[in-house]
């Protein structure tokens, strides 16, 4: 599955295996797992609202992140990069990532470029190792 700002996957994992192996896997990539957003808990708290299991983990590569704030320091506004783990049935979840080469380009610089290519790469062995 690839969207214009985004790409991921499903894959034959529980939720709580999915969000344990890709956060196992964004380690393996230097790569921490910054914070975490319990969506489907939020909802539920603030709306009432059921939902599937759905989280929202705000990944980070301090070296990569420090790199990119030299050149460009308000371009903190675009990061972490955000992963997605959605529950779709009790034994198939969906991982998806934010493509660094969408967000980044609205920098406008080709330092940036290079570095978000370099993100996207890690990315794309993550969803490999998935």
């Amino acid at each position: 599955m690839s969207k214009s700002y985004g790409f991921g996957k499903t894959v034959d994992r529980s939720f709580d295996d999915a969000v344990e192996r890709v956060t196992e896997a964004l380690k393996g990539e230097g790569f921490g797992v910054l914070t975490e957003i319990d969506v489907a808990a939020t909802l539920k708290k603030k709306l009432g609202k059921e939902m599937r299991p759905y989280k929202i983990l705000g990944a980070c590569n301090p070296q990569l992140a420090s790199q990119a704030l030299e050149i460009e320091p308000s371009i903190g506004l675009l990061l972490p990069c955000n992963v997605v783990v959605r529950e779709l049935e009790a034994d198939q979840s969906c991982v998806e990532f934010m493509d660094p080469n969408a967000v980044l380009e609205l920098v406008g610089r080709p330092e940036i470029a290079d570095l978000a290519g370099e993100v996207r790469a890690r990315l794309d062995r993550v969803l490999n190792a998935l």
